[in-house]
């Protein structure tokens, strides 16, 4: 059962990633867009994107609950991941307030400060891959 929990959690996580790299994109064009038209289409994709890539976090997180607890996994590896899984916990709430400024009408971020938060994901998933796989302490 430990292989199967294991497997449905890195679908779930890459599934979660997809969309954390693919909404702030859409933050980039949005902060570069004037055409009404075109706003609102981006505003409903960044909507159902959020929506959907929230949905893929909840049994994500679950079965990551699962294998720790219900395997007892352990280690100094795994409090730096699960310090770096609450951090993108964090990215994904401020991607659903950035979406929300963008309803508003309130963002005040230019294009080239979501191509910066657009990396974060990246840099967060390289450093929690390379605790899980190389455990170094």
């Amino acid at each position: 059962m430990y292989l199967w929990i294991k497997a449905l959690h890195i679908v779930f996580i890459a599934s979660w990633f997809a969309g954390l790299f693919y909404l702030p994109r859409i933050f980039v064009n949005l902060a570069q867009e004037t055409n009404p038209a075109a706003l609102e289409r981006l505003l409903g994709m960044g909507r159902r994107l959020y929506r959907f890539t929230t949905i893929l976090a909840v049994p994500a997180l679950l079965l990551g609950l699962w294998l720790w607890l219900g395997y007892g996994i352990q280690g100094g590896w795994l409090h730096a991941k699960l310090a770096l899984v609450l951090l993108v916990i964090g990215y994904h709430h401020a991607c659903g307030s950035l979406l929300r400024k963008f309803e508003r009408g309130a963002n005040v971020r230019s294009h080239k400060w979501y191509r910066y938060f657009n990396e974060v994901p990246v840099l967060l998933l390289l450093a929690i891959v390379v605790l899980v796989v190389v455990k170094p302490f």
